[in-house]
């Protein structure tokens, strides 16, 4: 864990741990990156897959290792995925396939993080592709070797499919004729569109040869063991890399609806028009043939809050965990963190305007009321009883609305917006701390992952010349917080090699007097 925690802490956090008044803004910067060690690659893969004898253990359930072991996977993380696996199922491993982001092998080397990179000697090909973040040539003869290894497996043979972010891009089969640029102009404009994710994974499996449960149907009769890192809120495993083990028929009607629905149906591709027509009708049923496929979540958000809960925990801070899928507009999710360190620290008992409003946001927000409740009554306790420090942990997704051409992402603005919501309010050693990190560590397309704030942020921006609102305004916000007190309130904590979407910390101290 040292290695990544040097990345983002100054030396002398180390000598703030364990003391009473320890820094808040390391406090959060510690949790945090404890929510990333726990989902690093070969960490999860570590913990998901155990082996013990001539067997392995996923998901409470047992497979023989019998020299029948081969693995293919596709994903951003994959790569240290893999090698874990490898590691632990040993001679057993007969081969495999995977497909990478272009120039991953040589960025490992590059951070020091050779560790995640497969040995001369593996027997695992590694094929490099997608660059951009797009499928593309490369990619696709991945894909072919991918989906030819599938095909040749027995009912003697286990696979193993490691999936993460990005498996989509580093995946394109379409069903030919479908060329691999047809099917993306398809998808682009339906995305261009309006299209929700639902819409735009009910087409792009309608037109693969290996998404939608193409992979697990093909490497019929073996036995398919999926490991999935999931970048996606609430894990739905048929919209993780577009679902390549997830059973499920794709009917006619449904694609079709989608394609009319934003006029595309008329001016699509010949061959997209030949291969719809190919699907079954919705009175047709079609045999699932994805029985032998067992499909395990061994990395996710929820497993990073939960680390960082115990990490919280071991600071002395008391954890409580209100969602993993935090989301919608980056307005109102700012709004609820404001809302609920003002709960906190509100002299009202109890005060019940701020329960109404923060029930009220909920649902914009993408959190159940049972939640909200259970995190108020958290604060609640700590405030009445006072001298405690409530650690609340979320994650998820928040959008953020363009209006500028600045540099920045959603990490950097939640955390400039909750700022603002905290104006007023104790600063700490006394009052409320916010981070909020991408687990990926690059927020849009910067180098920091996120930041770190207090109640103080706009009365410092003030003295330094700087206007928030007018950096907000042009969605400028790692440009602001490089400008503030020379970048301190950034998070950079370099290459992380996973993702499981964003963490968001909010501490709130209680002294006996508040």
């Amino acid at each position: 864990m040292a290695r990544l925690l040097s990345l983002c802490r100054p030396p002398v956090f180390v000598a703030l741990l364990g003391r009473r008044n320890m820094s808040l803004d390391y406090g959060a910067r510690e949790v945090f990156m404890a929510a990333v060690e726990a989902v690093q690659p070969d960490v999860v893969v570590r913990y998901g897959l155990q082996r013990k004898n001539d067997s392995v253990i996923i998901g409470g359930r047992k497979f023989l290792l019998q020299n029948n072991v081969h693995v293919v996977g596709f994903g951003k993380a994959v790569l240290g995925m893999a090698t874990e696996a490898e590691r632990i199922v040993g001679d057993h491993l007969v081969g495999g396939v995977i497909s990478v982001p272009h120039g991953i092998q040589q960025t490992l080397r590059q951070h020091g993080k050779e560790h995640l990179l497969l040995k001369e000697s593996s027997r695992i090909r590694v094929m490099e592709g997608a660059q951009h973040n797009l499928p593309d040539s490369d990619s696709m003869k991945a894909a072919e070797c991918i989906a030819q290894l599938t095909s040749t497996l027995t009912d003697k043979d286990l696979l193993f499919v490691l999936i993460s972010g990005g498996g989509s891009a580093l995946l394109p089969a379409p069903i030919p004729p479908i060329t691999l640029q047809e099917k993306l102009d398809v998808t682009r404009k339906l995305a261009a569109a309006g299209a929700t994710i639902q819409e735009l994974n009910t087409v792009r499996r309608a037109l693969s040869v290996l998404k939608g449960g193409g992979l697990a149907k093909r490497a019929h009769p073996a036995q398919v063991v999926a490991l999935i890192l999931s970048d996606v809120i609430g894990d739905p495993l048929d919209l993780i890399a577009s679902g390549p083990t997830v059973g499920g028929q794709v009917w006619r009607e449904d694609v079709l609806a989608v394609l009319e629905r934003y006029k595309l149906l008329d001016s699509a591709p010949a061959a997209v028009k030949d291969v719809l027509g190919r699907l079954r009708p919705r009175q047709e049923v079609e045999k699932d043939e994805t029985g032998h496929v067992l499909n395990a979540v061994i990395g996710s958000n929820s497993i990073a809050l939960q680390r960082a809960g115990h990490r919280a925990q071991e600071l002395g801070f008391n954890p409580v965990v209100l969602s993993p899928g935090v989301c919608g507009d980056v307005r109102s999710v700012s709004h609820l963190y404001g809302l609920l360190a003002r709960f906190a620290c509100s002299h009202e008992d109890p005060p019940s305007e701020i329960t109404a409003k923060v029930l009220k946001l909920g649902p914009e927000v993408g959190v159940e009321s049972a939640d909200l409740r259970r995190t108020m009554q958290s604060l609640e306790q700590a405030r009445s009883q006072g001298g405690g420090t409530t650690c609340v942990l979320a994650g998820g997704e928040p959008t953020v609305e363009l209006t500028g051409k600045g540099q920045g992402g959603r990490n950097q603005e939640l955390v400039m917006r909750v700022a603002l919501e905290l104006r007023g309010l104790p600063l700490p050693p006394h009052g409320p701390v916010f981070l909020s990190g991408g687990t990926d560590g690059q927020d849009g397309p910067t180098e920091a992952a996120g930041a770190v704030t207090d109640g103080g942020l706009h009365e410092e921006a003030q003295r330094q010349g700087l206007d928030i609102s007018s950096f907000l305004h042009n969605n400028d916000s790692f440009n602001f917080f490089k400008r503030l007190s020379g970048g301190h309130n950034l998070l950079v904590p370099g290459l992380t090699c996973t993702n499981v979407m964003d963490v968001h910390v909010l501490i709130i101290p209680q002294s006996k007097t508040q």
